[in-house]
């Protein structure tokens, strides 16, 4: 069975027996061809396997050390904006972690850091570089960044900056500068625009009290130019008052001076005349009596009796009497209603006074209220931004962050690279397969042999009858 069998490019069987198994002619290896190919060649396997396995060790042993130091954030979702006073958007956490994230292994953060701690100097990150300063620091800043890892915790809230170097203490340096660096930004980034803003309220504050100060001059200058110290609607409704108070005389002594009219022109009734002046009812009634004792007089003793003729005389010195009483109280009349007419004509002009004088008090009602509104309208704009100022100014001066320590990066004690036992396992593992790789491709492209039935089976078709066991007595025999 040891013995060399046919090349394995032999032409197949044109037309194989319809007797022969059909397995027998399956291409490819069978299980037994590899096992007897591999115990054929076991020495050279194990020798692979224990050679390559000890090179790992050496390669793993004079490997140089690296050690990562970890600093822990949190971020604060209940935090609120200074000024704003809105809260953290929860539903936006993942979003901003994703960012920080990316914000901390950017040049951003790392170009400062590489400014801290002077990396630029350290023959670790600059070796093999040429070049001015900017580009060695932008290659110090590409190579720190492969050096760093940011991870975010399983609750989504923690984050996780881990910094490797060859030095335990510099690897906690990195960390804790990276973790510096980004809290100081990130407090400039949320606290500067707050102190801008509340540079631009002070400003504002400046110029809404510049115009409560030009309102209350506008207020005071009207009133002084105008000579009052208080005008309300009060003051208003008691110049109305008295306009209506003139009106109302001023109807009276017109309807007054019409009556002297028309008792002038004779419209009124002698009635009238009569119940207007007591005089004047005397006299007729006196003269009413002589006339009718003249009458009973003459009748009895004649018309030029003495005591006739005397009745006559005083009747005569009646009527004249009459006549003069009529005659003056017709001078009265136009007396009053002269009297009337004047007093009217000072009415109409008191009513046109007072009148002006009421338009004229609410032109300056009107014009006050303006001035009043503008000036309660400035100072209640005021008052509610100096209520706010405070707020704003504490909020300006605080160190409000998103982002908390949790622990600063310590130097690790042990290397976290390279793993030995993990590279030694794995170097195991590769010199098992280059170990059993190697003999059976030498095997099968460069000196192939038949080890087994399956060999003859396979790539002639031809079935075996049986098969022996080495028999190594016999062989030394023959």
């Amino acid at each position: 069975m040891s013995a060399k069998g046919p090349p394995t490019t032999a032409a197949p069987v044109a037309a194989p027996d319809p007797e022969i198994p059909q397995h027998y002619l399956h291409p490819g290896l069978s299980l037994m061809q590899v096992l007897t190919i591999l115990r054929s060649y076991w020495k050279q396997t194990l020798l692979i396997a224990t050679s390559v396995t000890i090179i790992t060790a050496v390669y793993a042993k004079f490997l140089p050390k690296t050690y990562t130091a970890m600093a822990t954030l949190i971020v604060n979702s209940d935090n609120k904006d200074p000024l704003a006073g809105q809260e953290f958007p929860v539903n936006l956490l993942a979003n901003y972690v994703a960012t920080q994230m990316e914000l901390m292994q950017g040049p951003a953060i790392l170009l400062p850091v590489v400014d801290r701690l002077k990396l630029t100097q350290d023959k670790e990150y600059t070796a093999g570089l040429r070049g001015d300063a900017n580009t060695v620091r932008e290659a110090v800043e590409k190579a720190l960044s492969l050096d760093v890892v940011v991870d975010q915790g399983r609750g989504g809230q923690l984050l996780y900056v881990s910094a490797s170097a060859k030095d335990p203490v510099k690897a906690a340096n990195i960390a804790n500068a990276i973790t510096d660096v980004y809290l100081e930004e990130e407090r400039r980034r949320v606290n500067d625009p707050a102190g801008e803003r509340a540079q631009r309220y002070s400003e504002q504050l400046s110029e809404l009290r510049a115009k409560v100060t030009a309102a209350q001059d506008a207020v005071t200058e009207f009133r002084q130019r105008n000579g009052i110290t208080d005008l309300t609607a009060a003051n208003t409704d008691i110049e109305m008052q008295a306009l209506t108070n003139l009106e109302q005389r001023l109807l009276e002594s017109q309807n007054q001076r019409r009556a002297i009219e028309s008792k002038q022109s004779g419209a009124q009734s002698a009635g009238d005349e009569v119940l207007a002046s007591l005089r004047v009812q005397q006299l007729k009634t006196q003269l009413s009596t002589e006339e009718g004792e003249l009458a009973q007089l003459s009748a009895t003793f004649g018309a030029h009796h003495p005591k006739v003729l005397e009745l006559k005389s005083q009747i005569d010195q009646t009527r004249a009497a009459l006549g003069t009483e009529m005659q003056t109280l017709s001078e009265n009349t136009s007396s009053e209603l002269s009297r009337a007419k004047e007093l009217e004509q000072k009415y109409i002009a008191a009513v046109a006074d007072q009148r002006a004088k009421v338009l004229r008090l609410r032109e300056l009602q009107d014009n006050s209220g303006k001035l009043l509104l503008e000036l309660e309208s400035a100072q209640s704009v005021y008052k509610r931004a100096l209520d706010g100022y405070d707020q704003i100014m504490f909020a300006s001066v605080g160190n409000y962050t998103n982002v908390s320590v949790i622990s600063r990066a310590t130097p690790p004690v042990k290397a976290s690279k390279p793993n030995k036992i993990k590279l030694l396992i794995m170097g195991m593992m590769a010199g098992l397969f280059f170990g059993l790789i190697a003999p059976l491709g030498y095997e099968l492209l460069l000196n192939r042999r038949l080890r087994c039935r399956d060999d003859i089976e396979r790539e002639f078709g031809i079935p075996v009858l049986a098969q022996f066991q080495d028999a190594p007595a016999l062989a030394g025999a023959t």
